[in-house]
């Protein structure tokens, strides 16, 4: 009798250190599925408010931005300011699913742009001055006719003026405020390259 009650609690001590490894491995794995779920909801709020990667496709920023380069977005500014004129802007392209475009602003909200034949940009009946070495451009496209711009509305231009289809066009227009995504913050690819996007 003294031998079988002796083992009881014996077997009792064994039972409970076998659930001790059970009960961690669960509390480990609760606080990792945790951890995963806190990180995917700061990532998604970070992406959706704060910032965004994009990848440049095709050479209508040329020279500035070039085809591959990767970006990050920053689309917080414009909540607290507005865009100012030579920022790089992000848009969606309406007439294309989940096609964005990048280009420069160069008309601002309330502002006449117009293009002369001999390739120049005036504002409000003066002439634009530019600050980087651009090409002339050969077709003013919609602006050969002044173009008024709304109270929330920019025109844009990618900076290879031959090669990019931008505001001078009817299908891209003059750009609503709220189509901005954001500004164009930092190269992060190729790291060659890497380093903050200068817009003036």
């Amino acid at each position: 009798m003294e031998d079988s009650q002796s083992r009881e609690p014996e077997q009792e001590q064994k039972k409970e250190k076998e659930h001790v490894p059970v009960k961690r491995q669960f509390k480990e794995i609760l606080h990792t599925i945790l951890y995963l779920l806190v990180l995917f909801t700061v990532t998604i709020l970070f992406i959706r408010f704060v910032m965004q990667r994009t990848d440049v496709s095709g050479n209508s920023m040329l020279p500035m931005l070039e085809d591959g380069d990767s970006l990050l977005v920053d689309k917080i500014s414009y909540r607290f300011k507005d865009p100012q004129r030579f920022d790089i802007v992000v848009f969606p392209f309406t007439q294309s699913e989940e096609t964005f475009f990048i280009k420069r602003v160069i008309g601002l909200p309330g502002e006449t742009v117009q293009i002369t034949e001999d390739g120049r940009i005036w504002i409000d009946g003066e002439e634009l001055e530019e600050h980087y070495g651009l090409e002339v451009i050969k077709d003013p496209g919609r602006a050969a006719e002044p173009v008024l711009l709304g109270e929330d509305e920019y025109f844009v231009i990618g900076d290879n003026r031959n090669n990019s289809l931008d505001s001078r066009r009817e299908e891209v227009g003059n750009i609503h405020r709220d189509e901005l995504i954001g500004r164009a913050w930092i190269r992060i690819f190729p790291f060659s390259n890497f380093g903050f996007i200068k817009h003036q």
